[in-house]
C-alpha cells in the first residue's frame, strides 16, 4: 500500500492539500499529515491493519482480549441480583425486620384527655356545627357524601379534643341521639348483640340483615331515640320511637316506644361490655293493646333467648371516646360513631 520512493501513502482516504501540497490521510479520529520524512503513517497504518487481521481470525475473542474483565462482570453481576434476592426474601421468618411484633406499638385507637383550658372555645365551635349539621341531615339520614366527610372531621376532632378522662364511667343521665353514621336503630342494645352474635367472620351478613329491616321500614317515622345510663355505670335502657303505617294510603299508625334493656360493665377508660336482657313495647296507640302492655311490662327476654340458643348471651363492645356536660360521641365494634346530647 505505500509507495517509498515517493514517500507518500496510496490509500482510498486520501486528500492533497491544495495550500501545502501535502497528502493527508484520514483514520477514524486520527489525521496523519504525510511527510518524505515521517514514519507516523507507516506505523499507524500497520496498527489498523493488524487490528483488522486478528478480527477477522479471531471473531468474537478479540473483544474479550480487550475486555479480560467482561466475564467477570458477568459473573458478578448474577451473584449481585442474587445476594439481592437473598437479602429482600423473608424466607420463613414473619416478622422479617429487627423489631418483633410485641416490641411494635398498638395502632388501636385509645382515649385521648385535654387537659388546656383554652381549648375550651375550640370544643364549643366544633359541637356547634356538629349539632347543625345533624339537624339539617335528620341525624344523618340525608346526609350527602361532604356533609358526611364534614361531620367525621368534626367528630375526629372532638375526640382528640376530649376534655374528660375515663369517659366510660363518666357517661351517666339521659342521653338523646342527634347524629348517627349509620342506622340510628343499631345503636339499640338489640341490634347490638344481632352485631356481636354473628361475629367478625359474618359481618356482611349482618350488614345485609341490617339493610334489608331498613328498607322494610322506610316508611316509618323514627321519633326521639334515647338512651339512659344509670348513676352505677352498670345498666343501659334504651327508647325507640317508632311510628308504622299499616297500608299504604290509609291514614292509620301505629305508634310505640320499643325499650332494649342491657347490662354494662367497664372494662377500660372508655370501653363497655355490654349484654342485653329484655325489649318491650310502651306507649302504643293501639286499642287496649297498649293498656295490656303498660299494665303488664310484658318483656320479651332476649337475653335468655340467646343463651338457650348458643349456650351465652352474645357481648357487644362500646367505645365512648368524647363526653363532657353536654355531648357523647360512642362507637360500636364496626367503628360506626353515635353522637348524643344531654336530653
Amino acid at each position: 500500500l505505500e509507495d517509498r520512493d515517493r514517500g507518500r501513502m496510496k490509500h482510498p482516504s486520501q486528500e492533497k492539500d491544495p495550500v501545502s501540497g501535502r497528502i493527508n490521510s484520514y483514520f477514524p479520529f486520527v489525521v496523519v499529515q504525510n511527510s518524505e520524512d515521517s514514519r507516523s503513517t507507516i506505523t499507524m497504518q500497520q496498527l489498523a491493519t493488524a487490528l483488522l487481521f486478528g478480527v477477522a481470525i479471531h471473531g468474537g475473542d478479540v473483544a474479550h482480549s480487550f475486555s479480560p474483565a467482561f466475564s467477570s462482570r458477568v459473573v458478578s453481576t448474577s451473584q449481585t441480583q442474587q445476594q439481592t434476592s437473598q437479602l429482600f426474601s423473608r424466607g420463613d421468618d414473619p416478622y422479617p425486620s429487627d423489631y418483633d411484633a410485641d416490641d411494635l406499638e398498638s395502632t388501636e385507637k385509645t382515649v385521648a384527655v385535654d387537659m388546656d383550658e383554652g381549648d375550651a372555645a375550640i370544643r364549643d365551635e366544633l359541637k356547634r356545627e356538629l349539632i347543625l349539621l345533624a339537624s339539617v341531615t335528620n341525624r344523618g339520614t340525608c346526609a350527602s357524601t361532604e356533609e358526611e366527610n364534614l361531620v367525621v372531621d368534626l367528630v375526629t376532632q372532638l375526640e382528640a379534643l376530649n376534655p374528660t378522662a375515663d369517659p366510660a364511667l363518666n357517661s351517666q343521665g339521659d342521653w338523646e341521639l342527634c347524629f348517627s353514621s349509620t342506622q340510628s336503630f343499631r345503636s339499640s342494645p338489640f341490634f347490638l348483640a344481632i352485631r356481636a352474635f354473628l361475629g367478625d367472620d359474618n359481618q356482611e351478613m349482618a350488614e345485609n340483615a341490617f339493610t334489608i329491616h331498613d328498607r322494610a321500614t322506610t316508611a316509618s317515622r323514627v321519633g326521639k331515640v334515647r338512651q339512659i345510663i344509670d348513676k352505677d355505670n352498670t345498666e343501659l335502657v334504651s327508647e325507640y320511637d317508632l311510628s308504622v303505617g299499616l297500608l299504604p294510603g290509609l291514614p292509620v299508625r301505629v305508634k310505640g316506644c320499643v325499650v332494649t334493656s342491657a347490662d354494662l360493665t367497664v372494662i377500660a377508660p372508655e370501653t363497655w361490655e355490654m349484654t342485653v336482657r329484655g325489649t318491650k313495647v310502651n306507649g302504643s296507640n293501639v286499642p287496649f293493646l297498649d293498656q295490656y302492655l303498660d299494665d303488664n311490662a310484658t318483656e320479651i327476654p332476649v337475653g335468655e333467648a340467646y343463651k338457650a340458643l348458643s349456650g351465652s348471651i352474645p357481648t357487644a363492645i362500646l367505645k365512648t371516646f368524647y363526653v363532657d356536660e353536654g355531648m357523647r360521641i360512642t362507637r360500636d365494634i364496626d367503628d360506626n360513631f353515635f353522637v348524643f346530647t344531654r336530653a
